[in-house]
């Protein structure tokens, strides 16, 4: 197939990760991909990760008018998607929702295209509930009518698929693909070299990975430390984030900053590795609606996983046989589940290798979503007239 992929994404996180493995994929199984994305071409998104959270736009125009210009970029966007279709002749649209962004719904409807909608967040909501929104009731009007608009809508867990379908989108133009992991991660590799780095080589390693913010919560992870008399332990954030200030301040106030070490910003390449060095894996938080990249990386690395008891977490594991899930109701749950895999190594091996064989028997690769996708497509292309 000939997929036209459309996106409006300027940050290199794990947005860009998620392009790029699936872009990768669906290339690997022999479809041509044609990029439209801001300042993109093919390839082009392939610069390094970084930490910044905002466009440059973003960080001197007031909310209104930024809100406002997002709206307004749909239009250059469109006649570049236009460009594109006259140029590339694809069969399919795939594009990745972001909010105000029409250009996709636009050009379906003028040219016919069949289009596959990606949501991995309701933007609408997310922003709202994080202060950073203006134009409230317009950013949930155009929302409902972008998800509307698409032959097939793909959200990445099914409490987003619930959203999905109080927006007015039918069963039977929804199907749930969450998020997956690439193939270095299932591949064997020496945590020592990493230990050795940050000189970590005896120590019982708590690992969190990714763009740490403060709701992620791995501030429980530092007063769990705090409240310990082990010299053992060790929390090693690979990442970075606007939450970093914080944790390393609240490390210093708790007595315990040289049992905390992050690492800042490691690309791609040296993640696997990383995660290799873990001892026992943390989600500490998430949202209710997400399908966390870093849990699929910590599940392919057969790491021991503590994570909330949740719907969505639920839907990747299984509490007691493939992580140890606690209730976000309890205060004190984090740290049982926590003690419980610090003090049975046996229990960490276990549920190390049923998450992994739970990732590696129902395919949660990106090769396995680039199949998925493939046959939604290969269905949306059939029904045309």
């Amino acid at each position: 197939m000939r997929i036209l992929y459309s996106h409006r994404t300027q940050s290199a996180d794990g947005q860009q990760v998620h392009i790029c493995e699936l872009t990768d994929a669906l290339r690997a199984r022999g479809h041509e991909i044609f990029i439209a994305g801001p300042g993109s071409e093919e390839g082009a998104q392939s610069k390094p990760l970084d930490a910044s959270t905002k466009s440059a736009a973003g960080n001197w125009l007031p909310p209104p008018a930024y809100e406002m210009a997002e709206y307004a970029y749909s239009l250059p966007a469109y006649w570049r998607l236009s460009k594109r279709t006259a140029e590339a002749k694809p069969d399919v649209l795939y594009e990745r929702y972001n909010l105000f962004f029409h250009a996709g719904a636009w050009l379906r409807r003028r040219a016919g295209l069949p289009m596959i909608l990606e949501i991995n967040a309701p933007l609408a909501d997310e922003r709202a509930s994080h202060g950073d929104l203006f134009w409230k009731n317009f950013a949930q009007r155009s929302e409902k009518a972008i998800w509307r608009a698409a032959d097939m809508v793909l959200p990445v867990s099914s409490a987003l698929a619930d959203r999905v379908r109080a927006a007015g989108v039918p069963d039977h133009k929804i199907e749930i693909i969450p998020n997956a992991v690439s193939k270095p991660f299932l591949a064997d590799c020496d945590p020592s070299k990493v230990r050795d780095r940050y000189n970590l080589h005896d120590k019982l390693i708590l690992g969190f990975s990714g763009f740490v913010r403060e709701w992620h919560g791995v501030d429980r992870a530092i007063r769990f430390l705090a409240a310990q008399d082990r010299n053992d332990l060790h929390l090693l954030i690979v990442g970075d984030g606007p939450a970093r200030l914080m944790l390393e301040q609240l490390a210093v106030e708790l007595g315990v900053a040289d049992h905390l070490t992050i690492t800042g910003v490691v690309q791609r390449e040296e993640m696997p590795d990383c995660i290799a060095a873990f001892d026992i894996a943390l989600q500490p938080a998430a949202v209710d609606y997400a399908s966390p990249l870093k849990l699929f990386e910590y599940m392919a690395r057969g790491k021991a996983i503590v994570a909330p008891d949740q719907a969505n977490i639920r839907e990747l594991l299984t509490d007691g046989e493939q992580a140890l899930l606690f209730s976000t109701a309890n205060s004190g749950a984090f740290d049982r589940a926590l003690s419980a895999v610090i003090n049975d190594a046996a229990l960490r091996a276990r549920l190390g290798a049923a998450a992994r064989d739970n990732l590696v028997g129902r395919d949660l690769t990106w090769n396995g979503n680039a199949v998925r996708i493939e046959t939604v497509a290969q269905k949306l292309i059939g029904q045309r007239p």
